[in-house]
Formats: structure tokens, C-alpha cells, sequence
């Protein structure tokens, strides 16, 4: 039975217009890692995750931890899209009293299942979710999602360590691989290569796709799903900014960046267009 991808890429289309929207508001943020992973979270929301927006804690539901926790508007764009929340809150980002602060706050936000902020903390929540879930038999399956950069982190290879002693067959993670992260390119400052070798070596099936074809990423999440006791890594490769011209062109400049109404405006057409 074939699958219409349509949706999905409408889906990708559309958070990336409320990523705009919401970091445009305030005129500046990590609009480069947001915008990256867009493609992958309208796959995990629009298709794979087993959620209720009308629930957003129901018991057994499938998780996202986003672990490289600047991309929070991301997940917000995703989940504005869903009807967690209004998508007029978008603008509200970083504000006082707000619900969308700008690193990702469960205490806050309908629909974000953890707290990030510190790099290399949030896979070792997502580690300990996947153990819970075994634990209790709900069928929940976690996904969560790092960066190239946080992956220098010591503490993503000790989550990833534990991941597969436990058999975490119900964990899947996804690598954002833009190649840049704040300072400048990976290669330059602590390469991770090989990657996929790497996370092989820690006791994961990997998988690396394109990761801007969504029908490349729901198979690839598919292979996760029918993997057997050991966890899963999709390395999905990216382009940082991917979908706004002048992100694209900004290159390690995009990681965050002040946006003007002139830049605003072009963004819009482009992504509406």
C-alpha cells in the first residue's frame, strides 16, 4: 500500500514558514538548527509518533526530546502545527510571560515531553524515558534528536553506552549533521568522523540518509521500528538554514542570527512561493 508523502512535505513546508514566524517576531535566534530539522519533525508529527494534541500527556504516547535545545522553535513550529497551542503564541518567543521560552521547557509548553538546555543532557533523559517505557510495557516509543556539536559532548556517549546495554530497541536518535555548529564548521573544531563508524562501535544500527527527503526518513524510521534489541541512530544529513536563502548563505552565521523585516519578507516568498 503506497503512502502519500504530500502531506508530510506540506507539513515540512509549513514549519518552516512558523519558524520564521516565530524567530522573525523577535528579531533574532538559532534559525539555522531550526530550520535544518524541519523535515525530520514534520516526519515524526505528521506521521511516525503515535501523539493526541488534545492529550499532550497521555499515557503511552511516543516522545520527542529535542536535545540540542536551541532548536526549541522548531519543535514549537511542529507543535503550533499540530494544535498544541495557537499559532498566534509563535510571536510571544522569548518574551516575559511567556510559554515559549527560548530553549524548550516541559513545565511550560503543551506538547514538549523534556526540558532542554545544557547539551549532551537531554539523550540521557530520552535514554532514561526508553527505560521507564520498557519498565511499564506501554508500547511508547522515544525519538530524540542532537546535534553534530553537542555530539563532542561526553555525556551523549555515555547515554549511548547505557542505550545499548539496556537493548533500548524502542529509542531512535537522529543527528542533525549540518556540520556547523557556533564557533565554526565541526571539522575545524572537533571532527566526528567516522560518524556513522562510531556510533556502529557503540552498539547502534545506523542508518544515514538525506535528511531533507522525508520519504527517505520515514523509511528510515521504519527500520527502526522492526529493529530488535539495540537502539537505532539516523544520521540525517542537512543543510543548516535550509529553505531561507540568506540563512543558507550566512553558513556558520545562521547558527544565530538578527533577522530584518526586509529579510522577514524574503523568507515568507520564498517559502510560500
Amino acid at each position: 500500500m503506497s503512502f502519500d508523502y504530500q502531506p508530510v512535505r506540506a507539513l515540512a513546508k509549513e514549519i518552516r514558514i512558523n519558524i520564521v514566524d516565530c524567530i522573525g517576531s523577535l528579531g533574532v535566534g538559532h534559525i539555522g538548527g531550526c530550520l535544518s530539522i524541519a523535515d525530520v519533525l514534520a516526519v515524526l508529527y505528521g506521521k511516525e509518533m503515535r501523539i493526541d494534541p488534545t492529550h499532550p500527556h497521555k499515557t503511552g504516547r511516543d516522545r520527542l526530546v529535542c536535545s540540542k535545545g536551541h532548536a526549541g522553535p522548531g519543535v514549537y513550529a511542529a507543535l503550533a502545527a499540530k494544535g498544541y497551542f495557537p499559532k498566534e503564541a509563535l510571536k510571544t518567543l522569548n518574551q516575559g510571560g511567556t510559554m515559549l521560552p527560548s530553549h524548550c521547557d516541559m513545565n511550560k509548553t503543551p506538547g514538549v515531553d523534556m526540558t532542554a538546555g545544557s547539551l549532551g543532557q537531554g539523550l540521557s533523559c530520552a535514554v532514561g524515558m526508553a527505560i521507564g517505557s520498557k519498565i511499564k510495557g506501554d508500547r511508547a516509543r522515544i525519538y530524540a534528536i542532537v546535534g553534530d556539536g553537542e555530539s563532542q559532548e561526553g555525556q551523549i556517549w555515555e547515554a549511548a553506552m547505557l542505550a545499548s546495554q539496556k537493548k533500548l530497541d524502542n529509542l531512535t536518535v537522529f543527528t542533525d549533521y549540518n556540520h556547523m555548529q557556533i564557533d565554526g564548521t565541526v571539522e575545524e573544531i572537533n571532527s566526528l568522523e567516522p560518524l556513522d563508524k562510531k556510533w556502529e562501535a557503540f552498539g547502534f544500527k545506523v542508518i544515514v540518509v538525506d535528511g531533507h527527503d522525508v520519504e527517505a526518513i520515514v523509511g528510515a524510521v521504519q527500520k527502526a521500528k522492526r529493529t530488535k534489541g539495540v537502539p537505532t541512530m539516523i544520521i540525517l544529513n542537512t543543510v543548516k538554514g535550509k529553505g531561507v536563502s540568506f540563512a543558507e548563505a550566512a553558513k556558520v552565521g545562521c547558527h544565530s542570527m538578527s533577522i530584518s523585516k526586509e529579510q522577514l519578507e524574503t523568507a515568507f516568498a520564498e517559502l510560500k512561493g
